[in-house]
């Protein structure tokens, strides 16, 4: 990832009413969290083979860059956290992972009918959800073949990257 990108990353958040960005990219993982003032800070976290690249990158966007690094590793244990009530009664049931921070919708448009309910019986490519980033509209399929068991968010609610979205009783 490129530095040019990175800024330009930084620009559409600080514009955005979005609180927190996370993107992962070929081992490279930009997580940005708008401080109290509303401009983001850009944290980076690598794997050990592109180490130097993103490093680098978030040297010009903000002087506070070490508390944001420092920070990301105490956010992943929160998404866990938030995963563990629901895996922790229910071990052999399969989660739907939210793979990206955006609005979650039950259904394609206010008017229609849920994707999928408690009790409906999916297919691994079946879509069950929509989850809304930056104006894109991005379907989420069930990923095994099964039963919902339990849906664990709202309409209209906002989810983190890695969020259990549904329980699912796998056949």
């Amino acid at each position: 990832m490129k530095i040019q990108e990175i800024r330009e990353i930084i620009k559409l958040v600080d514009n955005s009413s979005i609180n927190e960005f996370s993107y992962e990219f070929d081992g490279v993982k930009v997580k940005m969290k708008k401080n109290s003032a509303g401009s983001a800070q850009p944290s980076a976290t690598v794997q050990p083979q592109v180490a130097e690249e993103p490093a680098q990158a978030p040297a010009p966007a903000a002087p506070k860059q070490a508390e944001p690094t420092q920070a990301a590793p105490t956010e992943q244990p929160v998404q866990t956290e938030t995963a563990e009530p629901a895996g922790a009664s229910n071990e052999d049931l399969h989660k739907i992972l939210s793979p990206m921070v955006g609005t979650f919708y039950q259904s394609p448009s206010p008017e229609d009918d849920p994707y999928v309910a408690v009790g409906t019986k999916v297919s691994s490519d079946q879509v069950v959800c929509i989850v809304e980033a930056m104006k894109l509209f991005n379907e989420i399929e069930a990923e095994v073949d099964g039963e919902i068991a339990e849906i664990l968010v709202k309409d209209g609610q906002l989810v983190e990257y890695g969020q259990p979205l549904f329980l699912v009783k796998a056949n």
